[in-house]
Order: C-alpha cells, then structure tokens, then sequence
C-alpha cells in the first residue's frame, strides 16, 4: 500500500477532481473511523455541539447519507441482495456525491467537516469481503486527504459486548452475512469484524490514522478526541467590540 503520510491536508490522494479548486479550501476535515459497534456516532453527537460552542460552522456527515444514492443503498440491503463490488461502488457513489455537494463546499466556506467513516471504511469493507486491494485504492483516491482521521480501535470481544448490551441484536450487513463468514450471525459477526480490524490496522500507518483505545468509556474518549482536536482547531476569533466614543462637545465660541 502507497504512503500518504507526506500528503497535506485538503489535497487528493491520486485522482484530481476536475474544477476545484484546492487552495480555495480553508475549512477543516476531521474523520472518524472504525469498525462497527465500536463509538463513532457517540462521539460525533459529542464533538459538534463542543465545537459549535468554540464558535465553528460545523457539518455533520457520514456514509449513505447523499442526496443521490442514499437511499438506494438503503432499500438495496432492506432486500439482502447487494454483491460485494455492487455494494462498493454504490457507496463509492454516495462519497462522491457528498464530497462535490457537502464536503467541498463546506471547506470553502471555513466550515469544521466532522464526518462518520470516510473513504476509509468503504475500503475495509471491501478488502475484508476480499476485493483487491489496488483495485479499491486507485478507486478511492480522488477523496481529499483529512486533517485528521482518528481510528477508534476495539478488539471483536469488545465489538461483541456492545452489541450486546446496547443492541440486543447482531446486523445482516455487520456481520458480514453476504459473503457467508460463518453459518450464523455471531460466527459471522467474529470472522467478518477480525477480518475489518485488520483491514483498518494495516492502513493506519500508510494513512497516518491517530489510533484511539476505544474500549474505555465514552467520556474518556471523547476528552482524548477533544484534546487532539484542540490542537487542530482554535476558538473562532470574535468579532471586534465598537469602542465608545465620547461625544464631541462643542468649543465656546469666542467673542471678538
């Protein structure tokens, strides 16, 4: 896998978008990723309100969320019959799709992009549903490099628990029952998750991910995040107060 550590921020990884800009972009893109179960929704609901009150325009996104193809994406899986390379490129699409209208347009205006996954998770998907990993990659790579891109690591036991205990109830697609990892859901769940982590750790140096232990509770998460976060971002400059100005008061007037 290339090296993308040495790419600065708010420039693309291999494919340059035609008409934009780049030096245009003064906003920030931080991103959130990791595998299923494991905060990142959490977090985000806890960071943007945080930011918002430092005085930053912030936009919320994440994956099937796009005008264009989010919804697709979600009747597609209500019927279980998305492939494996069908179901990348339909969540390739909406990427792009939020990119060009939300993403680039946010950054133009200054704004804070705090996003749920990114490029990255559809790239795990793909290489733990065994797609080739050149492949993926070249087909990713007109996304924009973040400021930083903060993986919240658990091991699959911790996966389990908070599935567990907060769902009830293991996924279809987060179990990685189309491709048949196991002969149940929990067995899939294992195999498919392992196969994730380890799709996520192999690309977290090559894209410079900050790992994040995210087995320790949310609190203690989100004032790590929001320690990082600090450094990238300030408290938006307030706006000058009008000094009062005393009024004039007028010269007597001399007599001749």
């Amino acid at each position: 896998m290339q090296d993308y550590t040495r790419r600065p921020p708010l420039s693309y990884y291999r494919t340059e978008l035609p008409g934009v800009d780049y030096a245009e972009l003064q906003g920030k893109l931080i991103v959130l990723e990791g595998p299923d179960a494991v905060g990142r929704s959490t977090q985000v609901r806890r960071l943007k309100p945080w930011m918002e009150e430092m005085g930053h325009a912030v936009l919320d996104t994440g994956m099937a969320r796009s005008a264009l193809a989010g919804d697709g994406i979600k009747e597609a899986k209500e019927g279980n019959t998305l492939g494996p390379i069908t179901m990348t490129l339909y969540y390739a699409t909406d990427f792009a799709d939020r990119l060009e209208n939300e993403i680039i347009p946010a950054l133009r205006a200054g704004f804070v992009v705090l996003t749920d996954r990114y490029i990255f998770s559809i790239m795990a998907r793909a290489i733990a549903r065994g797609e080739d990993r050149t492949w993926i990659e070249r087909t990713a790579g007109f996304a924009l490099a973040p400021h930083a891109v903060f993986y919240m690591r658990a091991d699959v036991k911790d996966l389990i628990k908070r599935v567990v205990v907060g769902r009830g109830a293991f996924d279809y697609w987060e179990s990685g029952m189309d491709s048949s990892f196991g002969n149940d859901m929990f067995e899939s769940f294992v195999r498919y998750q392992t196969r994730l982590v380890r799709a996520f750790d192999q690309m977290a140096k090559p894209y410079n991910f900050q790992t994040i232990d995210a087995t320790r509770s949310a609190e203690d998460v989100c004032e790590t995040l929001k320690a990082s976060i600090s450094k990238l971002i300030e408290p938006a400059p307030r706006a000058p107060s009008r000094a009062r100005v005393s009024p004039t008061r007028p010269r007597p007037r001399v007599r001749p």
